[in-house]
């Protein structure tokens, strides 16, 4: 049990990773182990803790025997740092041959050693007794020890995290993850959890995943009137004719004059024949399928009694947030129905989407730069050693980018000012598969034109056309533009979009009515003006766009933990 008086265990782990003089090496949380990472990631790599016990688990990387099989050596990772230890274990210890392959998980207590002078360790840990094997065949273990494709270890999401890039990709995310909450905790905005399932489009695009038990109901039904078929006509009438019985039986105990007792009694049997008469009749209504109203899909007999959707964004819902707590930020997954193949497209990924009260524009802007320049130099301080990985393995230039972007000035342009640069950018000779003109949404390719080549650094768009934007966006003065935005960055292009809110009530109505979209289901929305309207912004950020632009991958399948994509939903 931990000793409560005992410092914190952030502080500890500083002080043993950092302190070349410290001999001590912390265990696991939660754990009777110690990590790799508490060993080996120490500016000294480890050789100041020679001579201590330790006993660690994980999984073999690499392994092969040595000395006529008097001993082997693996290569161990337990998934808390991109590096290995080299783990020795002599024959007599357990059966070599369940040990090497590639896969095996294993625990063992050893003492470290000082390897031999020149080795590439600076550590190493001789094994005194192996705790535990979860062996492997080697014939049927899908991921060799081999170079394996991004696009093949898509096949095996459930063990691709044992790979040097997938594992190195988790830290990276989960350092993003980290850094997000840091950054808006440190500036006081308040976390908040907006539904996964609404009943608004906040984009109005329309490509929403439908969230509905018709159709499990509807089969439900369907094999149940097949084991039970409803009841005939035939059914029914004798129904009615045992209800008539029992009341003509009730009327001649009433003119008799029966005693109370024989008359409740008959008028409790009138009650269960029109009770049973009443449930046939309305199983007889019953119809296989979907349940239809004039024509058209019946939504009151669904589960929410209305349309329901999985959300495209958390952004309308934490607005109501936002006026009432100033500043406040939602980071969840947001789903989208849309066919696209693309490397830059998922069905399901994650968003980062802060609101603040009395904010315009500018404010808007200031801290979406603020924000992902606090990752960049986050993962510079916290994650270097997967980002070194990453720029060995995929991008030389990404630990550079995150360099730049951390301290260099976002150049701003009206939306404008861009499409005249690339406008001139086509006169002098540079061929867009997409076409330049005013009134366009900015395709990748402009994008990245103005970040990687134009001004080679990150770029803030502002003042887009309002028939390309949300009805949302505040309308401006020349009611051509709205008060939007969108960082782009090299390698991925848009990166941040987002907007000063539209708080003119009547503005926002006409402008939704302009969009094609019904009134009601944003009549909460419209509250949010009617009742106390205050000028504020926010944005979002495409968490797994952030990830592609530090690691300098190519697909976002790839940073995603299970992707989701047309045609794929594995696990």
């Amino acid at each position: 049990m931990a000793d409560p008086s005992a410092p914190p265990t952030d502080q500890l782990a500083v002080t043993t990773l950092n302190d070349v003089s410290s001999s001590h090496v912390l265990k696991a949380e939660f754990s009777d182990r110690f990590t790799i990472r508490s060993i080996i990631s120490r500016p000294d790599g480890g050789s100041v803790l020679a001579s201590q016990k330790v006993r660690v688990g994980g999984w073999v990387k690499t392994g092969r025997k040595a000395d006529k099989d008097a001993f082997a050596f693996l290569e161990l990772n337990d998934g808390s740092c991109p590096g290995n230890l080299q783990v020795i274990v002599e024959a007599s210890l357990g059966d070599l041959g369940q040990l090497v392959p590639t896969g095996t998980c294993i625990v063992v207590d050893g003492e470290l050693k000082l390897p031999p002078p020149g080795a590439k360790q600076k550590v190493e840990l001789r094994a005194e007794k192996v705790l535990h094997v979860g062996p492997v065949d080697p014939a049927k273990y899908p991921l060799p020890k081999m170079r394996l494709t991004l696009e093949f270890l898509r096949d095996y999401v459930h063990l691709r995290p044992r790979t040097n890039t997938i594992s190195a990709i988790a830290r990276i995310r989960n350092a993003l993850a980290y850094a997000t909450h840091t950054f808006f905790q440190k500036h006081g905005f308040l976390y908040v959890h907006t539904p996964i399932i609404t009943t608004s489009d906040c984009e109005g695009a329309g490509e929403m995943f439908q969230v509905t038990t018709l159709f499990s109901e509807a089969e439900k039904l369907e094999k149940e009137l097949l084991e039970n078929p409803p009841p005939s006509e035939a059914d029914i009438e004798a129904a009615r004719a045992f209800v008539k019985e029992k009341g003509d039986v009730v009327s001649q105990l009433k003119s008799s004059k029966a005693s109370k007792q024989e008359i409740s009694a008959s008028v409790d049997e009138l009650k269960k024949a029109k009770e049973s008469l009443s449930k046939l009749e309305e199983r007889s209504k019953l119809r296989p399928g979907i349940p239809q109203k004039d024509g058209k899909t019946d939504y009151t007999r669904d589960f929410f009694a209305r349309q329901a959707f999985l959300t495209v964004s958390g952004q309308l819902q934490v607005e109501s947030f936002a006026c009432s707590l100033s500043s406040v930020y939602t980071f969840g997954p947001t789903f989208r129905a849309e066919h696209s193949h693309t490397t830059r497209h998922l069905a399901e990924f994650w968003m980062v989407e802060p609101e603040f009260a009395f904010a315009d524009l500018e404010d808007n802007m200031n801290c979406a730069e603020a924000y992902v320049k606090f990752m960049c130099q986050w993962l510079l301080d916290n994650c270097i050693d997967d980002m070194e990985f990453m720029a060995d393995k995929f991008d030389k230039g990404c630990i550079d980018r995150l360099k730049m972007v951390a301290s260099t000035p976002f150049v701003r342009l009206s939306y404008t000012e861009a499409v005249e640069i690339l406008e001139e950018a086509v006169k002098n000779g540079k061929k867009f598969d997409n076409e330049v003109k005013w009134g366009i949404d900015l395709a990748s390719e402009h994008e990245r034109y103005l970040t990687e080549v134009k001004v080679q650094k990150p770029v803030i768009v502002y003042n887009y056309p309002k028939e390309i934007k949300a009805f949302y966006m505040r309308l401006n003065d020349d009611s051509k533009t709205v008060a939007a935005m969108d960082v782009l960055v090299p390698k991925v292009g848009e990166l941040v979009g987002g907007s000063q809110r539209e708080e003119r009530y009547d503005v926002i109505q006409r402008r939704i009515k302009e969009m094609g979209l019904p009134l009601e289901p944003y009549e909460w929305y419209l509250d949010l003006r009617r009742y106390g309207t205050v000028k504020h912004s926010g944005f979002g950020l495409g968490f797994e766009r952030m990830i592609l632009f530090a690691t300098g991958l190519d697909n976002i399948r790839d940073v995603i933990p299970f992707p989701r994509y047309p045609g794929r939903a594995d696990l």
